[in-house]
């Protein structure tokens, strides 16, 4: 049995504290690290991680956060399938209150529209079993986690004969825009902390490439304190030996292959195509669309629907804070015209965004 309270030793986290100043105190620029997952992101506020690190080791915050990636076109296209009146739309309670450009789904209920929170694909598959006169529009945004099951959905529905079951899909897959942010000099990424419930599925050998290609050191790091602060200490290792490898921290739950069962439902379910991400603009081949195969479940093709032109929100940086530019504190609008009760940019709406975990923590970077 896991003992969690290991991970969440004082000792611990400062014996590592203490062993990677160790292994920086003679290093005259500073090492730069990205967790790409917004579990990581807020952990890292929530323990303050980040004040006990020495000068010579800096985190930043990437596009670790499925919501807040998810461009505001696509909130238009599903504020625009919950106004028709044959539709009722099942979706996470994070993509709720995400602004799109004139309106939100919490917004659109309020006005009457039948929205509905579910906790699993599951969940809005039954509703479809329940109400065969109505269109169930699921909302499928997320990241290989959370990709498989909404792939086992569509199998789950296909198999009840549920034709009014829709998926209304944003999903993205994290490796590609790793080596895109890896190549910006502005961001100078010397190492990631790699997602852990991602890795899960498609395994640590998914950034081998990055490693042996792009000379940038991965460590596959688990979410507790002394989890996060050993996955530092192993990077910091590899910068200060001179090494660029991939490593598994997270060795309790990772594997080098992942999950096959679950990549096998991504391989049928799914074929890769080029997506929007906010702040990064649009990334070839790392999106997922449902396949030809499946197309009667696509909600983009069996509910052509006519969308406003996309607007950001005036002032909103959510789009620098997910690349890793600025810091959320660097926003004009935190914590004045946006705050968790009036959102402005998703980064702020999601339990997993750096604007959310920074306000509710509220540590300086």
């Amino acid at each position: 049995m896991i003992n969690l309270e290991e991970f969440r030793s004082r000792d611990i986290v400062k014996g590592l504290a203490a062993s990677i100043r160790n292994r920086t105190s003679g290093l005259s620029e500073p090492i730069t690290l990205m967790e790409i997952c917004g579990t990581h992101t807020m952990s890292i506020y929530q323990y303050g991680i980040r004040s006990l690190l020495p000068p010579q080791v800096r985190l930043i915050s990437g596009p670790g956060c499925p919501v807040c990636v998810t461009p505001v076109d696509y909130v238009d296209q599903a504020v625009a399938c919950a106004r028709l009146p044959e539709t009722i739309v099942a979706t996470f309670g994070d993509m709720l209150r995400v602004p799109g450009s004139t309106s939100n789904l919490m917004q659109e209920r309020a006005r009457g529209a039948d929205v509905r929170i579910v906790y699993s694909p599951l969940d809005a598959v039954n509703l479809a079993a329940k109400h065969p006169g109505k269109k169930i529009v699921f909302l499928g945004v997320g990241f290989e986690t959370t990709a498989p099951t909404i792939a086992g959905s569509i199998l789950t529905a296909a198999s009840r004969g549920l034709d009014n079951f829709l998926v209304l899909t944003a999903h993205k897959t994290i490796p590609i825009p790793m080596r895109i942010l890896s190549a910006d000099p502005d961001l100078g990424i010397d190492g990631y902390i790699c997602p852990a419930h991602v890795s899960a599925i498609i395994g640590a050998n998914a950034y081998r490439f990055l490693a042996e290609r792009h000379g940038v050191p991965c460590v596959v790091t688990g979410f507790e304190p002394a989890d996060v602060m050993q996955g530092v200490e192993m990077l910091v290792r590899q910068m200060v030996e001179g090494r660029s490898e991939v490593e598994i921290q997270y060795s309790r739950f990772v594997t080098w292959e992942g999950n096959l069962k679950a990549q096998g439902l991504l391989d049928d379910v799914f074929n890769p195509i080029d997506a929007t991400w906010r702040g990064l603009g649009v990334i070839p081949g790392s999106g997922l669309q449902i396949t030809d195969r499946y197309a009667p479940f696509d909600a983009a093709k069996a509910l052509p629907v006519t969308v406003e032109e996309a607007r950001e929100p005036e002032g909103c940086l959510c789009g620098e804070v997910l690349k890793g530019k600025i810091a959320p504190f660097d926003c004009p609008l935190f914590g004045k015209a946006c705050t968790p009760e009036a959102p402005v940019g998703a980064c702020m709406v999601s339990s997993e965004g750096s604007c959310a975990a920074a306000y509710k923590y509220g540590q300086v970077c």
